[in-house]
């Protein structure tokens, strides 16, 4: 829909608001338009250096939903600029609607379709052309990852397949061994001209794994199926893939045979993975933190401390929390992907680690206290994270919390009484004043 500015900017943002067709009315319409109106406004004269504003709006006729909240997506033209933009409107305690920000800028919209976001509810007669605009707005965005982004899935996931094989085509780099520390559930590969991994789960688990390969794909659902509130990220799942066996590295391919026989047979010249999830690449968090300068640990650690409180408000938690089944993604947020031990926080018994009884206890290789499947102690998580003096500064810093079983009593207690916490798919600071 097309929104010139003739009669001013105030007039075509009201106007673009009313015609979403809530039902509910605006808390107070008139202060959200001055808002984006300013914002609009300051961001052009500080990136482009227009004295002349001379603004026309273009957004998609259908609303986005998602989480609790409704988005208008679309484009500002101001002469030669175009910038895209998307309005999240909320509700607020007594149910009438207001602007919550403005989102500006490919990063923001990045962000906001990001692949660790459950996907929109959105209704258009079109999805083709949904996807065509989005895809204006967000050149580096694949066709496949905005269908997908948009509730087409099964679309998107026939999408992604044909430009994987078209990449194969025009490319001759070998499939290898993902880098990072292997996993004791999944074999992981990758191709390194293409930035997504395939994980294949092993014939075996190693010690101290304790899970059925059925449990592992219940796990894999449950995370398709759950608010992953940008957080952990999503997975394309296919069965019977055909590979051009010339393409694996010899190590590779050994190590499949070795470890995922029954997931892999060979064809004449293709190998064919019977099961097989896709998800995208990011850099292992456990890699990044090893390389990174006190700044950038800084960065990383809240983000990871973050990203196991937004899941936990979302009522998941990750089971393994080492650093290694974390991964950067490119717009640096730190996001969850290895799903074999993750649950329910509500199905979890956070305890405190009773005192000694005798001064032995605390010797001996066995714990003095008797402990449940599903009893987690987070007294040690520092055992296993924080043995580092630098990065256990940092973590202390900002994230001690996690380390105190009140803090996961806590949100299961909200969870209980139906206070789910609000999660934002962009920083605090872009949220508008609502003076």
């Amino acid at each position: 829909v097309y929104y010139p500015a003739k009669t001013g900017l105030k007039t075509a943002i009201e106007i673009m608001l009313r015609q979403c067709k809530f039902d509910l009315p605006f808390e107070d319409i008139k202060r959200d338009v001055r808002n984006i109106t300013k914002t609009l406004c300051q961001h052009f004269r500080h990136q482009h250096q227009k004295a002349h504003l001379n603004f026309q709006l273009q957004v998609i006729s259908a609303t986005f939903f998602r989480n609790k909240a409704a988005y208008v997506v679309g484009k500002a033209i101001n002469d030669t600029d175009v910038i895209p933009f998307a309005l999240p409107i909320l509700n607020n305690e007594h149910g009438a609607l207001y602007v919550d920000a403005l989102l500006i800028g490919e990063d923001a919209l990045s962000q906001l379709f990001d692949f660790s976001y459950v996907y929109f509810m959105v209704t258009h007669p079109v999805p083709s052309a949904v996807v065509a605009f989005l895809q204006s707005l967000m050149p580096a965005r694949s066709t496949a990852d905005l269908y997908s982004a948009i509730g087409y899935h099964k679309h998107g996931k026939t999408v992604f397949y044909r430009d994987f094989l078209h990449h194969l085509k025009y490319s001759d780099d070998e499939l290898i061994v993902a880098p990072g520390i292997r996993g004791m559930v999944m074999a992981v590969f990758t191709l390194p001209s293409y930035p997504y991994v395939f994980k294949v789960i092993r014939d075996r688990f190693a010690p101290p794994k304790e899970i059925e390969r059925k449990a592992v794909e219940r796990k894999y659902q449950l995370v398709k199926q759950h608010d992953r509130v940008g957080r952990m990220a999503d997975m394309l799942e296919y069965s019977n893939v055909a590979f051009p066996k010339s393409r694996f590295s010899k190590e590779l391919l050994a190590e499949l045979t070795d470890i995922c026989a029954s997931s892999i047979e060979f064809d004449g010249d293709f190998a064919i993975i019977k099961h097989v999830y896709i998800e995208r690449r990011m850099r292992p968090l456990n890699l990044d933190i090893a390389t990174a300068d006190d700044e950038r640990l800084e960065k990383l650690l809240r983000g990871y401390g973050k990203a196991i409180k937004e899941l936990a408000a979302a009522n998941i938690f990750p089971g393994d929390m080492l650093f290694k089944n974390f991964g950067v993604t490119p717009l640096g947020r730190v996001v969850f992907y290895d799903y074999d031990e993750v649950s329910y926080l509500t199905d979890c018994n956070f305890r405190k680690i009773p005192a000694a009884r005798y001064p032995e206890d605390e010797l001996s290789a066995e714990p003095w206290y008797s402990v449940a499947p599903n009893d987690i102690f987070p007294e040690e998580f520092a055992t296993f994270l924080l043995s580092n003096p630098r990065i256990r500064e940092v973590f202390m810093k900002y994230h001690s919390d996690l380390l105190e079983p009140e803090f996961w009593w806590q949100k299961q207690q909200n969870i209980k009484q139906g206070i789910f916490e609000q999660v934002f798919p962009y920083p605090e600071s872009m949220r508008f004043p609502r003076d």
